[in-house]
């Protein structure tokens, strides 16, 4: 009877199988597109339409987004783009990281007693890098794209030219930052025409970054890096003081970077590597929470052992990571399963673990004023690309007759070490400035792929970019959809300062006083907190599109913290 039945149900088998796996498509139905804002997601929809692939999409929404995005990257910053194509099957990371001009060494960051001097840090011509993210539209678009750039940067052109409504976010942080950026007379020319300040519902142009954009588009790499607007770029530096040459801008390259790859629960996660110090941080986390079905704990027990985990990659960041064309990043080691298993030794299931019990100093981070989008098209190409000018502004200059806003990456670097930077943080020798070195990033652009889903995720957020791609990874894995996982509620470590922090109605008050019983300090929101100053402020602005190719579906999910964003999906007939 037993051999009756193991036969009979062995050639069932294929049967079942059939039906409970039916043929799964070759290409998604369409395209998605999740951005920060409606403009640029239009952008990158009209580029479609018109027969671009997602690359020369990713170029029209980049580019959309310097034009309506001034507050939070640009043409005047960076970006690190992470690329699949589809008709190889290769993943890429492309690096347009900004770059360090040979005269900013450490010293001229120092006031005259030698302490950091953080307004020349975070404002003004000193604290730009050199930009790297027109020369990385050019790249994708040239190696990836099937439009001329002409055409993929046309929406851009337009909205520069024409205008748009000033939004609040972008009236509010102008005038959060009028006083640096009124004293550069290139910044006030379009920030306060007139001497009238930019204001909510208002139409913004910007007429100079249009024949900026324009010259972009004719002359690709040279039409930034070298001519006229190279030429405005140095003087306008140079002007208020700072030391660039035309021959840095003209020697500005792009990195093709091997992506991080590892498995996480029948996902194939394809990541950030250095210069991005997101991605190891992630194979760390993820690695380490392997073992444990955290969908099935006490809410508070996952949180303890999510934020063992961020405090244990964040310590590593702070010491190993930096530019892999100047240091030795230990990358194998660092990723690798038996380290993490190593590092989940090290965590008591039942009580925090003292950050200073993990020997070293603290991080250094990059500001929340950056932005993300993703995208897919209907013949399987994937782009998740990360892009910033690092603060609020940048450095809060634009060189006159450019309309470049330049970014003020350069604090992004440990300038001087053990000294903490704008946000109360410190770096070490990995990420100190070199003439052509790249600063540390926390941009994390990531590929989620099983056998039944696709996804694309990423976010601005300074330091907490990786925590919150490590929360959305978790979301998808918990069955959550697009939508849902750029709303999930977030809580953040990073080793130091030794505290968690939480978004409103991230982590209920009976689990945070759990937390606390366990040794955890959290600055829980004032509604649940029953002392202290607690958290009310949300971050982070994730944007994410998936594929589910079970019932072959396209879904995007723009961030509902934003006021602007948008998530748009296209069928094709």
């Amino acid at each position: 009877m037993k051999r009756f039945t193991g036969v009979a149900v062995g050639l069932l088998l294929p049967v079942v199988a059939w039906a409970q796996s039916p043929p799964v498509p070759a290409h998604p139905p369409g395209a998605a597109i999740a951005s920060a804002h409606a403009l640029a997601t239009q952008a990158g929809m009209e580029v479609i339409r018109d027969g671009g692939n997602a690359f020369d999409a990713a170029v029209a929404v980049s580019a959309a987004l310097s034009v309506v995005e001034p507050i939070s990257s640009g043409l005047g910053g960076g970006g690190l783009w992470l690329l699949h194509d589809a008709r190889t099957g290769r993943d890429v990371f492309v690096d347009g990281r900004e770059t360090s001009p040979a005269a900013a060494t450490p010293d001229k960051f120092l006031d005259k007693n030698g302490a950091l001097d953080p307004n020349r840090a975070q404002n003004g011509p000193w604290s730009a890098g050199i930009p790297g993210l027109p020369a990385l539209l050019v790249h994708v678009a040239e190696k990836y794209g099937k439009l001329p750039l002409t055409r993929s940067l046309a929406p851009a052109i337009r909205i520069a030219r024409n205008g748009f409504p000033v939004y609040p976010r972008m009236a509010g942080g102008y005038q959060a930052k009028r006083a640096v950026m009124d004293r550069y007379p290139g910044t006030r020319a379009v920030f306060s025409p007139g001497g009238k300040p930019i204001s909510t519902g208002e139409t913004f142009r910007q007429p100079d970054l249009a024949k900026t954009l324009e010259r972009l588009a004719r002359q690709g790499f040279d039409g930034f890096y070298r001519g006229q607007t190279a030429q405005r770029l140095v003087a306008g530096v140079n002007a208020q003081g700072g030391q660039w040459t035309g021959q840095e801008l003209a020697s500005y390259r792009i990195k093709e970077r091997d992506p991080i790859r590892f498995r996480y629960h029948g996902w194939d996660i394809t990541t950030a590597p250095p210069v991005s110090s997101g991605g190891i941080a992630l194979a760390q986390m993820l690695q380490i929470l392997e073992p444990y079905d955290l969908k099935a704990l006490p809410e508070a027990q996952r949180v303890h052992l999510v934020v063992e985990s961020m405090r244990r990659a964040y310590r590593d960041r702070t010491f190993y990571l930096g530019d892999p064309d100047f240091v030795k990043v230990p990358q194998k080691l660092l990723t690798s399963a038996d380290y993490a298993a190593g590092l989940r030794a090290s965590i008591n299931p039942d009580k925090a673990t003292p950050s200073n019990l993990l020997s070293g100093a603290p991080t250094p981070l990059e500001d929340e004023e950056t932005t993300h989008f993703s995208i897919i098209d209907a013949e399987g190409n994937r782009v998740g690309a990360t892009q910033t000018v690092n603060l609020l502004y940048g450095s809060g200059l634009i060189p006159p007759g450019t309309g470049v806003l330049l970014n003020d990456e350069m604090d992004d670097f440990a300038l001087k070490p053990g000294t903490p930077n704008a946000f109360g943080v410190m770096g070490y020798e990995a990420n100190a400035p070199k003439p052509g070195k790249r600063m540390l990033s926390s941009m994390t652009p990531t590929f989620m792929e099983s056998k039944d889903k696709v996804a694309v995720l990423g976010t601005p957020g300074g330091s907490r970019i990786i925590t919150m791609v490590l929360l959305g990874i978790l979301g998808y894995d918990d069955g959550l959809d697009a939508r849902q996982v750029a709303a999930l509620p977030r809580y953040h470590h990073q080793w130091l300062p030794d505290v968690i922090d939480a978004e409103p109605g991230a982590i209920s008050a009976d689990a945070g006083k759990a937390l606390q019983a366990m040794g955890h300090a959290i600055d829980l929101p004032p509604a649940q907190a029953e002392g202290g100053r607690g958290s009310s402020h949300v971050w982070g602005n994730l944007q994410t599109v998936e594929w589910d190719k079970r019932s072959n579906r396209l879904q995007g999910g723009t961030d509902p913290r934003n006021e602007v964003g948008k998530a748009d999906v296209i069928t094709q007939p």
